[in-house]
């Protein structure tokens, strides 16, 4: 397997469990995801999370209101440099957010970093979804 492949598998796995966690379920996410000091995300809904801890924290907030979900990686691409590799792409999503519908497309950067042989996400950035914050604006100020 070309380590693109191997880093494309790691995607794979990433967006199944990414699928798991807008149907309630933020687990698998621990599985393809570094637990490091230095991880970070930049969620659609805004803000930016630093750490694990953090990192986790936005995963299991969003699996606790989310339901009804898919998300796809489109137009996928794959750059591998070393022990380093990053996607881009766009994601398709739609799931439910307290019960409300929220679809949208959002440009998104993945960085993948092999630790201990195995390929584990280190970065997830999107574009801000305005159609998310509103929602997630509406949830707290109920």
């Amino acid at each position: 397997m070309s380590t693109e492949d191997e880093v494309r598998n790691a995607s794979d796995q990433f967006y199944a469990a990414l699928n798991k966690m807008t149907n309630g379920n933020p687990q698998p996410l621990s599985d393809i995801w570094s637990h490091n000091s230095a991880v970070t995300t930049m969620h659609p809904i805004g803000g930016r999370q630093v750490g694990w801890k953090d990192v986790w924290e936005t995963w299991n907030q969003t699996a606790r209101v989310a339901s009804e979900g898919h998300v796809k990686i489109q137009d996928q691409f794959i750059r591998v440099v070393g022990d380093v590799a990053y996607e881009i792409g766009v994601e398709d999503a739609g799931f439910k957010i307290a019960g409300e519908m929220v679809t949208d497309q959002v440009r998104v950067t993945n960085i993948y970093q092999k630790e201990g042989g195995t390929w584990k996400i280190i970065h997830h950035h999107t574009d801000l979804s305005l159609a998310m914050v509103e929602v997630m604006h509406k949830l707290q100020h109920a």
